[in-house]
């Protein structure tokens, strides 16, 4: 069974969407680069032929029909922290954010392969987090008490899969597009 990819993204509301480039880019600039890195994430996902739901939050649903058309996959994420909102997703799934601009769709059918031979796939991000989760089962002990947003999420997750026994597929790390400084990889964002 193939994983479905399950795309985390907030409707680029200004003020609320990217708020850590507000300092560089303002409310509105800020937003736009989301709205630009979710659509080139969804245009990712859509390539890597892979079934596929986007998770959304900020908006209702139809808001986020009317921005990105009516043939995409809608699913509320419901409340609660981002562990409990990825709890929530079924599996065998690839739990992705729309923050990593150098995504192709070789990672996502890379994790896709890598969960037909094992449990985890993880797509480490260079700040120390992961930019993607691959799972073939349910773990919901990788989401409970996680200190998200921190460069400890990536040491922390890979400590509770080696308590468990599960040894994860790494695939090649990424940068994400978090702060100002992030911006510099990616000039076109800046419009």
């Amino acid at each position: 069974m193939k994983p479905t990819v399950a795309l985390f993204a907030r409707y680029p509301t200004p003020g609320e969407a990217k708020t850590r480039l507000i300092p560089a880019l303002g409310p509105e600039g800020a937003a736009r680069v989301h709205r630009l890195l979710v659509e080139r994430t969804l245009a990712t996902v859509r390539a890597s032929g892979l079934p596929f739901a986007l998770h959304a939050t900020g908006a209702p649903l139809a808001d986020f029909a009317e921005w990105l058309g009516a043939d995409v996959p809608l699913v509320e994420q419901g409340g609660g922290d981002l562990g409990a909102r990825l709890t929530r997703v079924g599996a065998p799934a690839i739990l992705l954010g729309a923050d990593v601009p150098g995504l192709t769709p070789r990672h996502l059918t890379a994790a896709a392969a890598a969960l037909e031979a094992g449990e985890v796939a993880i797509g480490p991000a260079l700040d120390g987090g992961y930019y993607l989760l691959g799972l073939a089962r349910r773990l919901p002990f990788l989401f409970t008490a996680m200190p998200w947003g921190t460069a400890s999420v990536l040491e922390e997750t890979l400590a509770r899969l080696r308590q468990q026994q599960i040894a994860p597929h790494m695939l090649e790390p990424l940068a994400d597009c978090d702060r100002p400084a992030d911006l510099a990889h990616w000039p076109e964002l800046l419009g």
